[in-house]
């Protein structure tokens, strides 16, 4: 009860929605019926439909691929280089429009969450919320050219304007803070919990950069008034950063040498299973501990004579815990054949005298492969990079991504003049996919996958900066350049993914799961027949609801992909929209458009080398 008061009386003072005092635009409107104010006015065939009390502004046809012409996307990347200037003046209305759906739809402010979502999702949702601000922060008041290329500069530009539509996301993320559900969290596994750190560290992130560029001016007079002092959102880091210690904390305890020399456990309450996500998970969230956790003085929950002792910031037991979970990691032979990380490792006999000896050996791999098992990883190498210097984190950041785009069949040459809907390993057409897309199967898990990947995508092809941990450390512009130059490349690929996620709208502005199968030119065969076999010895069991993952080790072991047909869309689950069966759209695959969108917008909006 006490609970529920304290946050019904937080909600209180976090609930006003902001009004955005920018050429009348009112943040409090629904999201369709401010698309065109904010900028997409020069869609052609657009119209008003009425969806009963909500009038829902619409192109005529969602259907068409979109370009700078639909949606504020860029234009097809086949076109002049030219043409591409300006596009990100209207990719900001795209990616604004998709978060106004993913929280107008699915976010529930009296209940501070996503009723919708299970825990883990909910805090990767968290996640895509914090990324956002930080693009906002950056990018949203600065001059840029208009979407018509007329070099006019664009509304919204005021402080005000900015201040009240940052203002309105980030209480929304302060309201999940007191409605995330972190009592369940603590008990499940140490993935969940490293979602959890990974999230709030990301607002940390925000509220320390977006402090720094907007803290409030004053006067000499105005010192020690309450209009001076760092932006508001301040206040809550403390509690943050209290958050993220409890839960790192938990999760460190899934680290065991026992099995396999080394490495993160799935979860302590199943057999052992050393996956790729875990891992990667712990390695992303120890190296950013190190160099985003600002410490914490709070003691609770502990009792103060036997608790921990209180934690400060830059510990280098965070950068170790992370430089050694990544040596596991790329000791552990995880990566297939085409280079991606495969599910994980299971021990035979689950680590226990079986007659023939005690294996403590990871030797069973599930070789089933999934997009997010490809993603996380690349912040923690750019994380790494920051707190060494050392090349070879962002080199091996780049041969992942190239690894990843390989296996989409992205071949720019070949797409032009034949459009092919064979599988490459992890897509076709140059598009990302999961196994479970085509099919309409995926799970709840599944649904987030391609939005995280491209969340971290975002995270490492940020600008390189000053290595602040490492003074002595000058960085080299030729190392700086050849990064720069490599993420720009990525951009075209993006746009692609961007485009094809885009275009699964439905009228109310929700993006589907199969970015891969296009609308605009449908496949020569039944979409049932374009279903994926998994490869041999893989087990799909984050989209298998029947499949118990507790399950012992000779079971594993026994699957393979001849036993596990290419899954076909169940009859009573047909829909003239592919991304209407399963699942449908959710909040998960609106935050994964979010973030394909705004990981073009953050690629786009790197300066342009000639």
């Amino acid at each position: 009860m006490t609970r529920w008061l304290c946050r019904t009386k937080l909600l209180l003072v976090l609930a006003p929605l902001l009004v955005l005092s920018c050429n009348g635009i009112d943040a409090r409107r629904p999201p369709s019926q401010r698309t065109l104010q904010l900028g997409l006015d020069h869609l052609e065939g657009a119209q008003v439909v009425d969806h009963g009390s909500v009038q829902r502004e619409r192109v005529a046809n969602d259907r068409s691929p979109p370009n700078a012409g639909h949606g504020g996307l860029p234009r097809d990347p086949h076109e002049e280089e030219e043409e591409e200037e300006g596009e990100t003046a209207a990719g900001i209305d795209a990616l604004l429009d998709a978060l106004d759906v993913m929280q107008d739809s699915f976010f529930e402010l009296w209940l501070g969450t996503w009723p919708t979502a299970i825990d883990w999702t909910a805090a990767v949702l968290g996640t895509h919320i914090s990324a956002m601000l930080s693009t906002l922060s950056s990018h949203l008041g600065n001059p840029r050219r208009s979407a018509d290329g007329t070099g006019e500069t664009r509304d919204c530009q005021s402080v005000e304007a900015r201040e009240n539509l940052i203002d309105r996301y980030f209480s929304q993320l302060m309201g999940f803070y007191f409605g995330q559900a972190t009592l369940s969290l603590r008990h499940q596994a140490y993935d969940d919990m490293l979602w959890v750190v990974l999230g709030w560290l990301e607002t940390i992130k925000f509220v320390a950069s977006h402090s720094s560029h907007h803290q409030t001016n004053t006067s000499a007079e105005d010192e020690g008034s309450r209009q001076s002092g760092p932006w508001h959102g301040t206040q809550f880091v403390p509690a943050l950063a209290h958050r993220v210690r409890i839960f790192y904390d938990l999760a460190a305890k899934g680290w065991d040498t026992a099995l396999c020399d080394g490495g993160m456990v799935w979860n302590p309450r199943l057999n052992p299973y050393k996956n790729a996500i875990t891992n990667e998970l712990f390695i992303t969230a120890s190296v950013a501990m190190y160099l985003h956790f600002p410490g914490d003085g709070n003691s609770s929950p502990y009792i103060a004579a036997a608790g921990p002792p209180l934690a400060r910031d830059h510990d280098p037991k965070y950068l170790r815990a992370a430089l050694d979970g990544y040596d596991w990691l790329v000791a552990s032979n995880m990566t297939n054949a085409l280079g991606l990380y495969a599910d994980g490792f299971h021990i035979r006999g689950d680590g226990l005298w079986d007659g023939e000896g005690n294996h403590t050996s990871c030797d069973i791999r599930n070789e089933m492969v999934y997009t997010y098992n490809q993603g996380v990883l690349l912040s923690g190498l750019r994380g790494l990079w920051e707190s060494t210097g050392l090349t070879r984190y962002l080199e091996d950041g780049h041969v992942l991504i190239a690894s990843v785009v390989d296996a989409t069949g992205w071949n720019e040459t070949e797409m032009i003049r034949s459009p092919s809907s064979r599988w490459a390993g992890l897509g076709r057409d140059g598009v990302l996919e999961d196994f479970c897309d085509a099919s309409g199967t995926c799970s709840q898990d599944g649904q987030t996958f391609k939005g995280i990947f491209f969340h971290h995508l975002a995270t490492f092809c940020a600008p390189l900066g000053p290595l602040s941990l490492l003074p002595k450390v000058v960085l080299e512009p030729a190392v700086a350049l050849r990064h720069h130059e490599r993420c720009a490349a990525y951009r075209r690929w993006v746009a692609h993914n961007a485009r094809a996620a885009y275009q699964t709208r439905d009228s109310e502005g929700r993006f589907g799961m199969w970015w891969g199968r296009s609308y605009s030119h449908p496949p020569a065969t039944d979409d049932d027949d374009v279903a994926v076999a998994l490869p041999l010895g893989a087990v799909d069991y984050r989209n298998m609801e029947t499949m118990d993952p507790s399950g012992c080790a000779d079971t594993w072991a026994k699957v393979s992909a001849p036993d596990q047909k290419a899954r076909s869309v169940a009859k009573d689950a047909w829909s003239p929209d592919v991304n209407d069966r399963g699942r449908g759209r959710t909040v998960e695959t609106q935050s994964g458009g979010l973030a394909v969108l705004r990981a073009l917008f953050e690629i786009a909006e790197l300066p342009k080398s000639r």
